[in-house]
């Protein structure tokens, strides 16, 4: 259905991409990795009208053509759904989908053409009003799973007759239940006959969903493979050159683990119940959980976010109970959240401020001003930007990370809570993250891991603690198997939630 041959563009006398080819059939889920800046958006871009090519063709059934603008690309049946949602909240999910190309009457928008067209959409993609996802739905009442799903949608309404679907990392800002329901709309999608070009960093789920597997690699193609034909291992060495042991670095041994960081004993709110919690510099203790266990909100109960309301804490020799983030910063206290983007970073603003806004916003005595010694901040956490004067937003996913890091070690925290430390960057820059997470552990920090990824969290973790229904439901040892943390998380699903008194017993 779709070859793109010879695909080769530059932008300002450098060659992003060489020669690529590439090809998808219709009904085919066809992957697309590689690290950032393999080439994989500027091919999808050139595929969408938004680069033209300096050479190579794109045949879309055998017809040849060289799209000069997106409406050309979309015309022909091309759809893209970038990474980052264009969606108005403040307006209903038709009007959503029809943005800037609303049908008229006589003159009009006409808005009853418009519900109508959107409603078919969504039956024919299998979805109804009692998935909370009407044509007269306001996008600021969906969850982010669902407005992706008007992304679709939308895409799907922009071209008389969409044959091939582009998604650029559609996954990222999901939890692991919400792109569950994403893959099986990218399914029904396939079993419609389109051909989806879908590019993930997450390989789970690109052996998952996908029938073919291409990888990219400085603008180049290394392969294409039929996924049941391959494994993550040799994806991996495609993409980054290295075997994926290579990904987690060696786990603390017993005499590198030192005194106790923080201590929390029959601690609880709303949220939480008897939590028992004992962390050692040295060590990174992982944290499990399904989506709704709790995990989360640990998270923001030790940092103030969201308080304990009764129970101990202790955070070095200091008994305290943080009521706010900024007792709980001066207590040595510092949380990485999982959306970098809106609570970790002000991404218009430069490397430097993004890495001074903790020690800015809660200076502390005795503290050395991080200023005097961000440059070699920065070389700590490996950053790879121009210089401390780029804006934030220009860096790749994985080098933003590091700026939210490099943030917080500016405060000298006893205690780092890191949540879902690798979502949405590629495997060369998760492989950093981790390397870096590891060395700030031997440094004496004590390090709480949150993370989704099982493979990450056995990989990573010294030891694992499995939440369930806000409860911690147990402890496993390094090296705990995927089967006997699932076992766990999902033990205290048959247990009655508990009652008020008892949190607060």
């Amino acid at each position: 259905m779709l070859t793109m041959q010879g695909v080769s563009k530059s932008f300002l006398g450098v060659r992003v991409l060489h020669g690529v080819d590439l090809d998808l059939e219709a009904g085919e889920v066809h992957a697309l990795v590689g690290e950032n800046g393999a080439g994989k958006s500027t091919l999808m871009k050139v595929l969408a009208g938004e680069h033209v090519p300096d050479e190579g063709t794109v045949r879309l059934d055998g017809t040849a053509h060289r799209f000069g603008h997106p409406a050309q690309a979309q015309a022909a049946g091309i759809g893209i759904i970038h990474q980052e949602f264009a969606l108005l909240p403040h307006r209903t999910v038709a009007e959503n989908v029809f943005l800037g190309r609303e049908p008229t009457r006589r003159g009009l928008v006409d808005r009853r053409a418009m519900r109508e067209q959107t409603a078919r959409l969504l039956t024919e993609l299998g979805i109804g009003a009692a998935e909370g996802l009407t044509p007269d739905t306001y996008v600021r009442d969906l969850s982010v799973a669902r407005q992706q799903t008007v992304e679709i949608v939308k895409s799907l309404g922009g071209a008389s007759d969409v044959r091939v679907l582009v998604m650029d990392e559609p996954t990222a800002p999901l939890a692991d239940h919400e792109a569950g329901l994403l893959h099986d709309l990218v399914r029904r999608l396939a079993a419609r006959g389109l051909g989806v070009l879908y590019i993930s960093h997450r390989l789970r789920e690109v052996f998952e969903l996908a029938d073919r597997v291409t990888v990219l690699k400085d603008g180049r193609r290394v392969t294409t493979t039929r996924t049941a034909d391959t494994d993550t291992d040799r994806v991996v060495r495609a993409m980054v050159g290295r075997e994926l042991s290579a990904y987690y670095p060696p786990r603390a041994r017993p005499e590198e683990l030192g005194a106790l960081r923080l201590t929390v004993t029959g601690a609880g709110n709303d949220r939480l119940h008897a939590i028992d919690l004992r962390l050692r510099a040295g060590e990174i203790t992982g944290v499990a959980g399904l989506q709704g266990s709790g995990r989360t909100s640990l998270a923001r109960a030790l940092f103030g976010a969201a308080p304990f309301t009764h129970g101990r804490m202790t955070v070095g020799d200091r008994e305290l109970r943080p009521g706010s983030p900024r007792q709980a910063i001066r207590a040595g206290l510092a949380l990485v959240t999982e959306d970098r983007k809106t609570e970790g970073l002000a991404l218009r603003q430069s490397v430097r401020d993004n890495a001074l806004l903790v020690t800015r916003a809660v200076p502390a005595r005795g503290r050395p001003p991080a200023g005097r010694s961000l440059a070699g901040l920065l070389d700590r956490v490996r950053l790879q930007a121009r210089g401390e004067d780029q804006q934030t937003q220009y860096l790749s996913g994985g080098n933003q990370q590091k700026v939210v890091i490099a943030k917080w070690l500016a405060a000298h925290p006893q205690v780092l809570i890191v949540d879902e430390p690798t979502r949405g960057v590629d495997v060369g820059a998760k492989a950093a993250i981790h390397t870096l997470i590891r060395e700030l552990a031997r440094d004496g920090l004590a390090v709480l891991l949150i993370t989704s990824e099982l493979p990450e969290l056995i990989g990573m973790s010294d030891r694992v603690l499995v939440m369930a229904e806000g409860r911690i439901a147990g402890e496993l040892p390094a090296g705990a198997s995927e089967e006997d943390i699932m076992r766990l998380a999902t033990s205290a699903a048959e247990r009655p939630a508990p009652s008020a008194a008892e949190g607060a017993a």
